[in-house]
């Protein structure tokens, strides 16, 4: 080592030292466990140390033995943060006996305890791992491109069984089917090591060994034997097999690269493995490799190797594991002989396969594996395997493999390397630490310590080209007694033999670290040589003087420099020799651990550990920079060698504070090149606060405290001087500049390098780099100190290389920083030629402005140069500027543009191109134009607002011109960060809602309703006070329509009775009255829950914690005056046996309808709403059924849901199967269709047992049948329901009674199986179901029932006579409908016209007028298309007949007619004009549609006339009565969740009407139309999709039950499932500022129909948005939102998950607009202001008003602090004045953030006319905007969208651009023409003159001097010979124009 001794001079310091102890421990005193507990009662207090790890119970830690302390331990991890930003903090997993602790801390030791375990059993090991769960759970082999889910787990393994505990909170407990050694977490799992026990080793001759290594990939799988595939040997193919080497320990596993590291421990060797998952074709080798074998014997291994993993003996496990008794209860019912032929009961392979998206609820799933290795109580004993594997039993052999599947391996290892074989290797050398690091240059090596050589190991390896194996090089040792690696800044500590502590990058030495406050081991026992191969060798001299103070001891024993070997067994441990040595040495490092990030453990000799940071290589931006960017371009030995001389500079002991790092840096860089930086002025100049680093030679002379002159004189002549001078703060405070008198040393006598220096061959090469990092700085305008700095190395180093133009560039740049005069260094000629110029070296400057500036003016460009991964910035813009201005649409497609070279030293070109490919541009979405495609790459390439805003303004135009372009016409359908680019919060949140939210819907707080409050405690519980009142207050903002309905629909409050009391009535007589008007009004009561169902639908997120609040149903009464309790109890009066089971059963639909689907709900919670009080089952009921109708029953595990049938309780049943069946509506769902057919006796076998099960049930469950086979057209099920349509009635009691409602539900089930199918019924022909379905409906003779249930018909009831007709009055209505469902909108004219309505006196007579009403609703819907929304239409289907005779609805006096039978007539004209009308509600459901409201309104209010006129008799009460509850269901159907105020009058009116004719129907009748018109509040409205006709007509059939029990015709319950034709369209606006729901005006366009063409109309949201397929687009129009285009025709998913998100749309106001609720007609806005003041000057503004225009702070601010004006202005009004209209513009041009840009273009303007501009980088900026506007590019965009809103104020540009021209031409007259002159010539100019020079330059493009003269333009006489020379070039006429009379020497100007 050459320069070891320099080495020895430099030590590193390290940071914070602090006291280490593990955070778990203290937690562990104070944790509540259990066994501590009962160790405190039983044991004496001096036992209770050893007891539980708790070491603090009985005092400090200098009593814990150290046996105890082996009983914890711990691991250290980088703390990984959820959202994946960077965080710098510790976690810590410690375990002590049975408890784990997880903590979390800072590097300051605050921590916190995140989360404690306690188990039963001490804990073997506990670690981190993540599990991948593939989402396609099918595919199980190699699932790579899947998107897979990450469960983050921790595992606690104990002697029978891992725990895993996930961050989610799931908890499994997988058992363990042998002991394990070790745990270790991988890439794709855990991996075990199976312990050896003692009798299986050696194995047997005939047997294998067991596989010792296995693998589980995540908890609930099984744990499978690892394969190992190692090299191809002699014969060929490599073999593959289970990896059952038992001399193979694990001693590392690493996940990321993903591999292995085992030491054989009998021939020492270790080897490394790649991990991975096993190919298909591995997997059949290792099951199948008895087949290759062929010898018989072989065939018995491998399936007795599986056998035998299933009886495994546990011999060395302890008995009690919780396992065996389990296993053995299930195989006591086997032979005891053959545990091994158990296979796995099927039930529990199921459960096994359950989904992993749940948690297990149940403890069996986790007992699958066990199954498999299955260990019964009696095989404890090793003789038991000889009788499994001996030869007879192998006889059965095939009965074997089938009985015990082979178990599938899931990880393979492949071989790697191992490591040469050397002649003396000890027995013990296996590795104690293996880690892989990497060094300051990136390559990679895998360490590995082996303690008993004291070596470390490194052994260096690379990833291949191809990406697919990894490559291993040689080995290097290390002398070491341990080591750690430090990643935080690519290094590895080592501690020596000698005690001392070295960092190294890779296997490069870096230097000692000096730990403060631990005394350097150097100075007891410093050793030149650190290589000691034995412990006694390196005992050197200056242990005699220590021999004094030790006394007689041997001086071997004492001074081994390794008395703290960890296996001490070798070394003397006499206790007496280690305290001796402790306290006379002092405190030594015992060894390294924890290394996390940068900081490490060290574990002392005195038992207390520290814990010390390694500092990092560089902490200011600029020098980090700087320093990737040379590492970037030197040979990496070289590279590495710099970074540690820089390293060790930097880091000495006492080093530099942050202000001079980069001072120190110039020093060191610069004598690494071969400067003498003593000798050179400024760089002797740069002060460095602090101690002069060793790199550097000593200091001169001890600082004398008076001072002196040459104080002042270096003050003067610093850098800091410098800057401040040319700081803009001194220009304004008139300072005036200090002359610095001439250094007195003679220093301008040349001074020379040194070219033996490290870096001096490739100054060129570094040069340039740094040259390429101050472009890119310049892109960075918070780096303007950094280029300051950076620019005077530049200059010194450009001068020494003679770099005229690099010189000249600089000087462009900082006129006032580079003064001509500076002091050069010599290099020889000879020297120059020793350099190593590079290939990308140019002569000329590479400058990122110039190239911009040529793009926009359009001339020909090179390509840029630049550094990756450190010239991010210049090819972002390069790129940008390729694609927006030149429209290259290929410059971001593809990296390796023609617009940027990439600098590389040579040898890293291959893997950096393929780093790149990955930022290839993926078309995510449509995109248009240049705008669009540029701004979605800057988003995929991660640019965000921050980078913009920090953007030079000039270099940020084009990209805010394309952001300002999108922003006004974006895509709706754009990713999150791309809408948070161009400033759209509308679409980026909307974009964010979209991936997240699934819970509660985001807009604000949900309000309280506003009642009084005095109301509100019996208010709360009337089961509607979830709804968003806020969003309801905006649909109905102008009346109290809700609260009304809230009044009409609650149940929960005794109801008013109120009766007089007649005078002739007795007391009695009148309590008897009241009760029977309860009776009358509970009737209304008990019919409201439907309707409140309705309108609270899924409007509410329960507490997962608490029950679902149902209000009760409250049947009781108050009567006035004295408020008196009436009730139905008494006994005085009969009332009806379960009158109220039903409406309980509706309430509990109501309640759990309020659910929404999106909410988070599971079994659990639906168990635990369960409630524990008989009478509350029918609620319950109910709430199973509205579970199921949202979609939350298929949550239900089936072992509840068996549970609740077997109780046989009937209302459950049919709400459960109800709820079961539409939560799978039409999946033919296998398992339910199981559940449903048990109880249809029809669909099972003739032989099965009789189940008695109740009628409602039967019909229920073919409902359910309907539901779950809608729409398939399944023929069995088909046929089966078309013949229960006319199943006849059995003997006994059977099939008698409620006929009606089988019949009915069949016709429904079979309508819904066929939906819409109409004659296309695939394989049904034979069946005729048309016909059938017809003969049902007229009548006629039975027809022979075919099929299987013959035998079960042949007796007749004995109750009904029926005869072999058909009933038709039982068949009919279901086969009608039935009839209209299949046939539903196929305008089948031959099928409508058998449902004509019959047009003789005599037909008519055969039908019964309630059935034409279903005749014609059926024909109508198949004629679908012919329904219109007129009157005229609807008389249209009247017979002729009726029509002439028919009295009309108004009539007052009957006329008279012999023939014909008035009443019949009257009776069938009400009921087809019902038909006729409801089928007109279901064409137009939920569509609002004007006419057709007009339309049925008009009927309704006749039939309301009509029942009050005196011909009201004839037609009857009660038809009339039916009639108008079809009407007023129509009517609520058109206008669903509209709320519309005339239908709310109607139903208002008929909740009034309680005596008479009002029955429990007609009630439940209105208040479903009341529900349906506030459908979910308004959020929700119909559908006419062929499913929500059929849910429809289930829900609305028009004939209604007469009394609470009715089910006679219809059952109950399907009156709620028109929650399937429910769908949300409710579109809510929210601003996204205030997040508050507002009003925003719409535009809808309609797609064209055949009845109207394409149309568009304007709705103001909140609205309810018409049937999505109806439509093409919607946008938010402006002005006053920003405009937003929804376009349905790419699909229209994107708007249905906004609608079922809570429909809620972000929108966004436009600046100087106010919101439609606090300017209703746009009077208020700021255009409008203007336009009124007549003033289209901005001085009308007033900077007070726009608070209310606009939400950014910032601007609020901004028109405070600079557009008020105060008092004495004088000169500055002006500028406030400027200011104002600045605002002004940028508010109304809706681009506040050009703000900034005009104000720094004015200053810089300003500084120009004051003549103090020191840098021209400003000016620079104002050319590139000038040039943007003028370039052609954007010239075409204007012309292309002329009505596009001016991007920057149309007068600001050329006033500035002519006051900048003006500035400059006066500079020239005023004598700047002569030092413009003298720098074209080459001669020294004026140095007050510099800075206005170089803004001159810059701005008119004069080209430097060299190009000049290279242009020969010396001999020209006239202009037009200048203007051809001058067309190379590239320079514009106007600024030709200024120069010309200086090169014609010319003496007046051309420009006067």
């Amino acid at each position: 080592m050459s320069d070891h001794c320099e080495e020895r001079a430099t030590m590193i310091a390290a940071g914070d030292l602090q006291e280490f102890a593990p955070r778990g421990r203290e937690h562990c005193r104070r944790h509540p466990s259990a066994l501590t507990l009962q160790l405190r009662r039983l044991q004496p207090a001096s036992e209770l140390c050893s007891s539980d790890g708790a070491a603090g119970l009985v005092g400090s830690l200098r009593e814990v033995t150290i046996h105890e302390r082996q009983r914890e331990s711990w691991q250290l991890r980088k703390g990984a943060s959820d959202v994946g930003e960077e965080v710098d903090y510790d976690e810590e997993l410690y375990v002590a006996s049975n408890m784990v602790i997880w903590s979390k801390g800072s590097k300051n030791q605050a921590s916190t305890v995140y989360k404690a375990f306690t188990v039963d059993s001490p804990v073997l090991q506990a670690l981190w791992c993540d599990f991948t769960i593939a989402q396609e759970k099918s595919e199980k082999a190699d699932v790579s491109g899947s998107d897979e889910i990450v469960e983050k787990c921790i595992c606690i393994l104990q002697n029978s069984c891992i725990n895993v505990h996930s961050i989610e909170g799931k908890d499994y407990i997988a058992a363990l089917p042998f002991q394990v050694a070790n745990v270790w977490p991988t890439k794709f799992g855990l991996l075990f090591e199976r312990s050896s026990s003692l009798h299986e080793v050696p194995p047997s001759p005939p047997r294998e060994p067991l596989p010792t290594m296995f693998s589980m990939l995540h908890p609930l799988d099984e744990i499978t034997p690892l394969v190992c595939k190692s090299g191809a040997g002699v014969f060929g193919s490599a073999r593959v097999q289970y990896v059952a080497d038992y001399t193979m320990r694990i001693v590392f596993l690493s996940a990321e690269p993903s591999i292995v590291m085992t030491y054989d421990t009998v021939q020492s060797l270790h080897t490394v493995w790649a991990l991975r998952r096993v190919k298909p074709e591995e997997q059949n080798t290792v099951l199948k490799f008895s087949e290759q074998m062929g010898t018989p014997q072989h065939v018995a291994t491998s399936s007795s190797l599986t056998a035998h993993l299933r009886s495994l003996s546990k011999g060395d496990s302890p008995v009690a594991s919780p396992f065996q008794n389990y296993s053995s209860i299930h195989s006591q019912s086997r032979s005891v002989s053959s545990p091994s032929m158990q296979s796995r009961s099927p039930s529990i392979s199921n459960m096994a396969a359950l989904s992993r998206s749940h948690s297990p609820a149940l403890g069996v799933h986790s007992f699958s594996g066990v199954q498999r290795f299955n260990f019964s109580s009696n095989t404890q004993s090793p003789r038991r395997h000889s009788i499994i594997h001996s030869p007879n039993s192998t006889s059965s052999d095939s009965f074997l493999i089938t009985e015990t599947e082979p178990i599938v391996p899931e990880l393979c290892i492949d071989h790697l390397w191992t490591e040469t074989i050397t002649n003396m290797r000890e027995k013990n050398s296996q590795a104690s630490k293996v880690f892989i690091t990497t060094d300051l240059c990136g390559q990679k090596f895998l360490c590995f310590l082996v303690e008993s050589q004291l070596q470390l190991r490194c052994v260096k390896f690379q990833e291949s080209n191809d990406k697919s194996q990894l490559i291993f090089g040689s080995v290097t040792n290390i002398q070491a007694k341990d080591a750690a690696p430090v990643e935080g800044i690519d290094t590895l500590l080592v501690l020596e033999g000698s005690g001392n502590l070295v960092l190294y990058s890779g296997v490069v030495r870096v230097g000692k670290v000096f730990i403060p406050g631990l005394p350097a081991p150097s100075l007891t026992m410093s050793n030149q040589m650190p290589r000691p191969s034995t412990p006694l060798d390196s005992v050197s001299t200056p242990s005699k003087p220590l021999n004094k103070h030790l006394g007689p001891l041997e001086e071997s024993v004492l001074l081994s420099p390794v008395p703290e070997l960890r296996d001490s067994s070798k070394l003397h441990d006499s206790t007496y020799v280690e305290d001796c040595t402790f306290q006379q040495l002092g405190t030594f490092i015992h060894s390294l651990r924890d290394p996390v990030h940068n900081r490490v453990t060290l574990e002392l000799s005195n038992n207390t550990m520290v814990r010390i940071t390694i500092p990092e290589i560089a902490t200011s931006e600029l020098v980090k920079r700087c320093l990737q960017g040379v590492k970037a371009i030197l040979p990496k030995e070289i590279a590495v060698q710099m970074l540690v001389k820089w390293y060790n500079a930097y880091n000495a002991p006492g080093g530099p504070s942050y202000h001079s790092e980069w001072n120190l840096f110039v020093t060191c860089l610069m004598n690494m090149m071969g400067y003498n930086t003593e000798r050179l002025a400024w760089t002797r100049n740069l002060d460095f606060e602090g101690s002069l680093s060793p790199v550097i030679a000593p200091k001169k002379a001890r600082p004398s405290e008076t001072g002196s002159d040459e104080d002042w004189e270096y003050l003067l002549s610093s850098d800091y001087h410098r800057n401040f001078e040319s700081h803009p703060v001194a220009k304004a405070l008139r300072l005036d500049p200090l002359e610095v008198s001439s250094p007195k040393d003679d220093f301008l006598q040349s001074l020379s390098l040194d070219s033996s220096t490290l870096l001096f061959t490739h100054i060129p090469a570094i040069f340039f780099v740094l040259h390429l990092i101050y472009e890119e700085l310049k892109l960075n305008s918070l780096m303007g100190e950094g280029i300051r700095s950076l620019v005077v190395l530049l200059v010194q180093l450009a001068r020494d290389l003679k770099l005229e133009a690099y010189i000249d560039y600089y000087y462009r740049d900082y006129p006032a920083l580079v003064k001509s005069s500076r002091q050069t260094c010599i290099i020889d000629q000879v020297q120059t030629g020793f350099m190593h110029h590079p290939s990308f070296f140019s002569a000329e400057p590479p400058s990122i402005f110039q190239w911009l500036s040529s793009c926009l003016k359009g001339e020909g460009v090179q390509p840029y140069p630049y550094l990756p991964g450190i010239c991010e910035r210049s090819k972002l813009v390069v790129v940008t500027v390729a694609l927006y201005i030149l429209g290259d649409e290929n410059a971001v497609s593809n990296e390796a543009t023609h617009y940027l070279y990439k600098i590389t030293s040579g040898q890293r070109k291959q893997q950096i191109e393929q780093d790149d490919s990955r930022c290839s541009f993926r078309h995510s979405t449509s995109v248009s134009s240049l705008a669009e495609k540029l701004v979605i790459w800057m988003t995929n390439v991660g640019f965000t607002l921050r980078d913009l805003e920090s953007l030079p303004f000039g270099v940020a135009l084009p990209i805010r011109d394309a952001i300002y372009y999108c922003r006004e016409q974006p895509a709706s359908d754009w990713p999150e960060a791309v809408c948070l680019l161009i400033g759209r919060q509308d679409l980026s949140k909307q974009a964010c809602e979209g991936n997240l939210q699934k819970g509660k819907s985001s807009v604000g707080p949900v309000l309280s309703s506003d009642i009084p409050s005095g109301a509100e405690s019996e208010e709360d519980e009337d089961g509607m006070n979830d709804m968003n009142e806020e969003v309801m207050s905006l649909i109905w903002s102008e009346d109290l329509r809700v609260q009304e309905v809230r009044r009409l629909l609650q149940s929960a409050r005794p109801v008013r009775v109120n009766v007089v009391q007649m005078p002739e009535s007795s007391d009695h007589e009148y309590i008897e009255e009241k009760e029977n008007r309860l009776l009358q009004l509970c009737q209304r009561t008990m019919a409201l829950p439907v309707g409140r169902g309705m309108f609270t639908l899924f409007s509410y997120h329960p507490v997962p914690t608490e029950q679902l609040p149902i209000p009760k149903l409250n049947l009781t009464g108050r009567a006035p005056p004295r408020n008196t309790t009436v009730d139905l109890n008494s006994g005085n009066i009969d009332v009806p046996p379960n009158m109220a089971c039903w409406a309980s059963f509706h309430n509990g639909v109501a309640a759990g309808l309020k659910i929404a689907p999106a909410s988070q709900i599971d079994s659990a919670w639906i168990v635990y709403n369960k409630p524990k009080i008989a009478e509350l089952a029918n609620e319950y009921a109910g709430f199973l059924m509205a579970l199921g109708l949202n979609g939350h029953l298929t949550k239900l595990a089936t072992l509840n849901i068996h549970d609740y049938l077997t109780k046989g309780h009937e209302m459950t049943s049919i709400g459960l199967l109800l709820g079961v069946s539409a939560a799978k509506l039409g999946t033919m769902d296998m398992a339910i269709t199981r559940l449903l057919s048990i109880h249809i006796p029809a669909l099972l076998p003739p032989t099965s047992t009789e189940l008695d099960v109740p009628h409602n049930v039967q019909v229920a469950a073919v409902i359910g049948i309907g539901l779950v086979y809608q729409g398939t057209a399944h023929r069995h099920t088909a046929e089966v329901l078309l013949a229960e349509i006319g199943r006849p009635p059995g003997p006994e009691m059977e099939y008698c009674t409620d006929r009606e409602s089988y019949s009915l539900a069949s016709g429904l089930a079979l309508g819904m199986v066929c939906l819409g199918h109409g004659s296309n019924l695939i394989g049904m022909s034979d069946l005729n179901v048309p016909e059938q379905l017809y003969q049902y409906m007229v009548g006629g003779h039975r027809r022979f029932q075919a099929g299987m249930h013959r035998e079960k018909h042949k007796s007749p009831s004995y109750q009904i006579k029926e005869g072999d007709t058909i009933n038709v009055d039982v068949t009919c209505p279901g086969a009608t409908l039935a009839l209209a469902m299949i046939y539903l909108k196929t305008n089948n004219r031959s099928i409508a016209d058998w449902l004509q309505a019959p047009d003789t006196m005599y037909l008519l007579d055969f039908v019964k007028p309630e059935f034409l009403l279903l005749r014609t609703l059926a024909r109508c819907l198949i004629l679908w298309d012919d329904i219109l929304p007129n009157s005229k239409w609807v008389n249209s289907n009247v017979p002729q007949i009726i029509r002439e005779n028919s009295i009309s609805l108004h009539a007052t006096e009957l006329p008279s007619s012999e023939d014909l039978s008035l009443e019949t007539l009257a009776q069938a004209h009400v009921y087809i004009i019902a038909g006729a009308c409801l089928s007109l509600g279901f064409r137009f459901a939920g569509s609002e549609n004007l006419a057709a409201f007009n339309c049925l309104y008009k009927y309704a209010t006749d039939f309301l006339k009509c029942l009050s006129a005196p011909t009201a008799s004839i037609t009857g009460h009660y038809n009339l009565e039916t009639c108008l509850s079809v009407l007023l269901l129509s009517l609520a159907m058109v206008m669903a969740g509209s709320g519309n105020l005339k239908v709310l009058q109607l139903c208002r009116f008929m909740h009034k009407k309680t005596g008479g004719e009002m029955n429990y129907g007609f009630h439940l009748a209105h208040h479903m139309a009341l529900g349906l018109l506030f459908l979910g509040g308004g959020r929700y409205s119909l559908s006419t999709s062929n499913s929500s006709i059929a849910a429809l007509l289930c829900a609305l059939y028009p004939h209604f039950p007469v009394h609470s029990t009715d089910n006679r015709y219809h059952l109950q319950a399907l009156r709620h499932l028109y929650v399937l034709a429910a769908e949300p369209r409710l579109l809510t606006p929210v601003d996204v500022d205030s997040n508050t729901p507002c009003y925003a005006l719409i535009e809808v366009t309609y797609k064209g129909t055949q009845w109207y063409a394409e149309a568009t109309e304007e709705l103001m949201a909140p609205t309810l948005l018409p049937e999505l397929h109806l439509l093409k687009q919607i946008r938010v129009k402006g002005p006053r939102y920003w405009e937003l285009l929804i376009d349905l025709s790419k699909g229209t998913n994107h708007l249905k998950s906004i609608l079922s998100k809570g429909g809620i749309l972000y929108v966004k106001l436009r600046a100087g607009q106010l919101s439609y609720k606090e300017d209703p007609m746009g009077w208020r806005s700021l255009l409008a202001q203007t336009v009124t003041h007549r003033n289209s000057e901005a001085r009308a503004f007033k900077p007070e008003a726009i608070s209310a225009f606009t939400s950014d702070p910032a601007l609020f601010s901004f028109a405070d602090y600079f557009c008020k004006p105060t008092v004495n202005m004088g000169q500055k009004q002006e500028i406030l004045d400027l200011f104002s209209s600045i605002l002004y513009e940028c508010v109304t041009q809706e681009n506040p953030e050009m703000l900034p840009t005009y104000i720094a273009i004015d200053q810089a303007v300003r500084r120009l006319e004051r003549r103090e501009m020191s840098e021209t980088f400003e000016l620079w900026q104002i050319k590139l905007v000038l040039e943007f506007f003028s370039s052609r590019s954007h010239q075409e965009r204007m012309s292309r969208n002329p009505n596009r809103g001016l991007f920057m104020n149309s007068e600001f540009l050329p006033v500035m651009k002519c006051t900048i021209d003006n500035t400059l031409d006066q500079w020239l007259q005023a004598g700047g023409d002569v030092s413009l002159h003298s720098y074209l010539s080459g001669q020294p100019t004026d140095e007050s003159q510099l800075s206005m020079l170089a803004c001159f330059l810059i701005y008119h493009s004069v080209p430097t001097p060299g190009q000049l003269a290279a242009g020969g333009l010396e001999g020209s006489t006239n202009f037009s010979e200048l203007l051809l020379k001058f067309k190379q070039l590239n320079m514009p006429v106007r600024a030709l124009l200024r120069l010309a009379p200086l090169l014609l020497r010319n003496p007046q100007s051309m420009v006067l």
